[in-house]
C-alpha cells in the first residue's frame, strides 16, 4: 500500500467516475487561502517540498486497489482503471520561504482531472499545515527582535511528522536550532538541548547534577536552574560554571514563572559573579505574544526556545485553505457558492514594488518591474528544479519580509495587505460568473462561454504550467 491511500474516500469515488465517464482531459486545480487567520499580516509558503516529492513518486498500486475496493464495497475489478495511474501532470508553485497573502494562489495543478483530483487531499494537507506552522514561526523571529529563537516543540507536536516539520519550518524563517535530533541530523540544522527536571531532582542536590552534567559534555552547557528555587539555582549554577572555568558559551535556562523578573535577578547574580557572557534561555509556553511581551519589557533574556504554541500553532491551528478547479479541458469555471466564490481560470501572481500584488491570469504579461510568484516546478510529473534547502527558503523570506509594509508585520492587530485581480481577471470572471448562472436558470443555450470568445479565456496557445485562486 503506497501514500496513494492517504486521501479522503470521495477523491476515489470522484476519479473512478472520471475514467468511467471517459473525462481525462487537462484540469487545473487551484490551491489558496481565502482568509488570514487572526493576528496574521501575511503567510511564509511552505509544504512545496514534501507534496513534489509525493507527486514524483504517485502511482497506484495493486494493495491499493485492494484498499479502495474494501472501503468502497466494490470488486477489485470495477477499480481496475485507477490501477498503475501515475502522476503526470505539472505544477506551477510559490517557492517555500516566500511571503504570501489571501486569494494568491500558493500552487497551480495541471493534470488530466483522475489525476489532479486523487492528489487533492495530500496536497491540501501539507500545504495548508506547513503554511500554517512556518508563519507562526515567523512571527516569534519578527517578535525576538534579533534574538535567536530555538525549536522546543517535538514532545507536544501532534505526531513525530509534524515535529519534524515544524524543525524544518522553523529553520526555514530563520530560528537558530532545534532539539529534535532527527530533523537536525536530516535537515542539516543546529541541534540544541539542555536538561529536564527529572535529571536534577535524580541526583542528591542540584549542585551534583550541575557538575555531572558539566563534566559528561565536552563544550559549554546550559543548566537548568528553576526545579526548585530559581533564584537559588542561578546561584549554584554560577558557582559551578565559575569553578569549573566554563561561563563564556554557556547559559542558564529559565523554564517557569514570571520569566521577565526572574531573568533580571538571574542577569544580577551572574554579573555579580563575573559571568557576564553567560546567556540566559527562557522557555515554557512561548510563543510570538510572550516573546513580544518579554522584548518590549527589556528583559534580558538571550535565547528563547518555543515549543508547544508554536509546533502546533495553537491560536490558529488551520487555514481557510481550498483546492478548487479552475478550468477544465480549457474551459473556464467557477464556484458561485456563498462567501466561496472562486475565480475562473488559470493565474499568475505579480509581486509590485511598492504596489500591491497582482493576480492576474496565467497568460498576462507582467507589469513592469513584477516578478511573477508563481515558477514551474514540475513538468509531466517530474521535478523541473532541484531540491531547495532551509537556507536559500530563508533567503527568500528575509528579502519579501523587509518589503512588507511595517504593519503587516505587527505581532498584534496587524493590518494585510490585500492582492488586487486584473482586469483581464475580473472580466473573465463576471463572463464565467453569467454564463454560469444563466445555464442554471435554463437559458444557458444563449450564452457563449468566455472561452469561445477571442481573447476572454484563460487558456494561451502554449503554456507550461498552471497558476492560482481568487479572494
Amino acid at each position: 500500500m503506497s501514500k496513494a491511500t492517504s486521501t479522503d474516500l470521495y477523491e476515489v469515488t470522484m476519479a473512478q467516475s472520471y475514467l468511467r465517464e471517459g473525462m481525462t482531459g487537462p484540469a487545473t486545480f487551484s490551491l489558496f487561502v481565502r482568509e488570514l487567520p487572526p493576528d496574521r499580516g501575511f503567510l511564509v509558503c511552505a509544504g512545496l517540498e514534501p507534496v513534489l516529492a509525493y507527486l514524483a513518486d504517485y502511482r497506484v498500486d495493486a494493495d491499493d486497489v485492494a484498499v479502495f475496493a474494501s472501503v468502497t464495497g466494490q470488486r477489485r475489478e470495477d477499480l481496475a482503471p485507477l490501477l498503475d495511474l501515475e502522476f503526470e501532470g505539472e505544477v506551477r508553485a510559490v517557492p517555500e520561504g516566500r511571503v504570501v497573502l489571501a486569494g494568491e494562489p500558493l500552487l497551480e495543478v495541471t493534470a488530466p482531472l483522475p489525476q489532479a483530483q486523487l492528489v487533492e487531499t495530500y496536497v491540501l494537507n501539507q500545504v495548508s499545515h506547513q503554511t500554517a506552522v512556518a508563519s507562526k514561526c515567523a512571527r516569534c523571529v519578527l517578535a525576538a527582535d534579533g534574538h535567536p529563537v530555538v525549536d522546543f516543540s517535538l514532545r507536544r507536536t501532534h505526531g513525530i511528522e509534524a515535529g519534524h516539520q515544524a524543525a524544518r519550518l522553523g529553520a526555514m524563517v530563520g530560528f537558530a536550532g532545534t532539539s529534535n535530533v532527527a530533523a537536525a541530523h536530516a535537515e542539516g540544522l543546529a541541534a540544541v538541548g539542555t536538561m529536564a527536571h527529572s535529571y536534577v531532582e535524580a541526583f542528591g542536590t542540584e549542585e551534583d547534577a550541575f557538575r555531572a552534567f558539566a563534566r559528561s559534555r565536552p563544550g559549554p552547557v546550559t543548566l537548568l536552574v528553576d526545579t526548585y528555587d530559581t533564584v537559588a539555582g542561578v546561584e549554584t549554577a554560577a558557582r559551578v560554571l565559575r569553578e569549573l572555568g566554563l561561563g563564556p558559551g554557556c547559559a542558564v535556562r529559565l523554564d517557569s514563572g514570571d520569566l521577565g523578573a526572574l531573568a533580571v535577578r538571574a542577569r544580577a547574580v551572574l554579573d555579580a559573579a563575573g559571568l557576564r557572557e553567560t546567556r540566559i534561555v527562557a522557555s515554557g509556553g512561548l510563543d510570538e505574544f510572550a516573546v513580544d511581551d518579554l522584548v518590549r519589557a527589556g528583559a534580558p533574556v538571550d535565547t528563547f526556545a518555543v515549543g508547544t504554541r508554536v509546533g502546533v500553532c495553537a491560536d490558529a491551528p488551520y487555514l481557510d485553505s481550498a483546492y478548487k478547479l479552475v478550468e477544465y479541458d480549457g474551459r473556464p469555471v467557477m464556484k458561485l457558492s456563498s462567501a466561496k466564490v472562486t475565480a475562473p481560470g488559470r493565474k499568475q501572481v505579480f509581486r509590485r514594488p511598492g504596489q500591491a500584488d497582482l493576480i492576474a491570469l496565467a497568460d498576462e504579461r507582467p507589469p513592469p518591474g513584477a516578478v511573477p510568484l508563481l515558477e514551474a516546478v514540475m513538468r509531466e510529473g517530474r521535478r523541473a528544479s532541484p531540491r531547495t534547502g532551509s537556507a536559500e527558503a530563508q533567503k527568500r523570506f528575509t528579502a519579501d519580509l523587509a518589503a512588507l509594509p511595517p504593519r503587516a508585520r505587527a505581532v498584534r492587530a496587524p493590518v494585510a495587505p490585500r492582492a488586487e485581480l486584473s482586469p483581464r481577471l475580473v472580466s473573465l470572471t463576471a463572463d464565467v460568473r453569467r454564463y454560469t448562472e444563466a445555464r442554471f436558470t435554463g437559458d444557458g443555450h444563449r450564452s457563449v462561454h468566455p472561452a469561445a470568445r477571442p481573447g476572454t479565456g484563460s487558456r494561451p496557445a502554449r503554456r507550461e504550467g498552471p497558476v492560482g485562486p481568487c479572494p
